[in-house]
């Protein structure tokens, strides 16, 4: 099942998204300086294009792709950006193409074997492959009280649908060639209830509960402003998050 082939679970994904992706480009720039900047980059499952906006801190020309025509309809046009819709097992473009190639959030979505052979058709010789994620840890910072929510309520509510592991795998990469580097971050990002409510209401296991229509979004937009209102004693609590960022390439 494709989570994100819904208009409306598009149009609240685009609305409330945090725009975390300038930090992990912070952390890239560092990590691969002497190439900055990158003549064209790729980046793979972009859903409504905000990793691809992003890509323009390091890069000069940004092609986004997505599988879901509805996410690509939330993107932003800009003069440096093109958008097309395709799946990431099979890329429309000419091989050694790419300088970089991204994929965030997405890859745990992939026939990974496969993206990982066509990412390799892509990219030019020795170019970087950079898969990153950056999740909810379920916690707020000084209210361990919020954490136990989050694993006793809320996830028994709407548990995580079937996915492959968010992780890349080290062997997965190793059988098919690739060289890499991990690194992993925390940060937190200050939220009003409103905002953690409508944040929540754009994740894969409340979109399955809402898009299938056993629920409106309504509801459970009325649920979790209810059970999260004790939480906030301020108007922007700190909530926690964690990401993982895989630098790779093909020797």
């Amino acid at each position: 099942m494709n989570y994100f082939a819904y208009r409306t679970a598009a149009e609240r994904y685009a609305m409330a998204r945090p725009y975390f992706h300038p930090l992990v480009m912070e952390k890239v720039a560092a990590h691969w300086l002497k190439r900055i900047p990158f003549a064209r980059a790729l980046d793979v499952g972009c859903g409504t294009g905000m990793s691809t906006r992003a890509l323009l801190l390091i890069a000069d020309q940004a092609i986004g792709t997505d599988i879901s025509p509805e996410m690509l309809a939330q993107t932003e046009q800009s003069p440096r950006i093109q958008f097309v819709q395709a799946p990431a097992e099979k890329l429309p473009f000419a091989s050694h193409r790419f300088d970089l190639i991204t994929s965030c959030m997405a890859f745990h979505w992939f026939d990974q074997p496969r993206f990982l052979r066509e990412a390799a058709r892509l990219l030019k010789k020795g170019a970087p492959l950079l898969i990153y994620g950056h999740g909810f840890a379920g916690a707020m910072q000084g209210n361990p009280d919020f954490a136990e929510w989050n694993n006793q309520i809320y996830l028994q509510h709407y548990p995580n649908p079937p996915r492959q592991s968010v992780s890349v795998s080290q062997q997965r990469l190793q059988q098919t060639g690739w060289l890499h580097e991990t690194e992993v971050f925390s940060h937190t990002i200050p939220m009003s209830l409103e905002q953690l409510v409508r944040y929540l209401l754009t994740q894969s296991n409340v979109i399955v509960r809402v898009e299938q229509g056993s629920q409106t979004a309504e509801a459970v937009y009325d649920w979790l402003r209810d059970s999260l209102r004790p939480f906030f004693r301020q108007p922007f609590e700190q909530m926690q998050f964690r990401g993982h960022i895989w630098y790779c390439r093909v020797p």
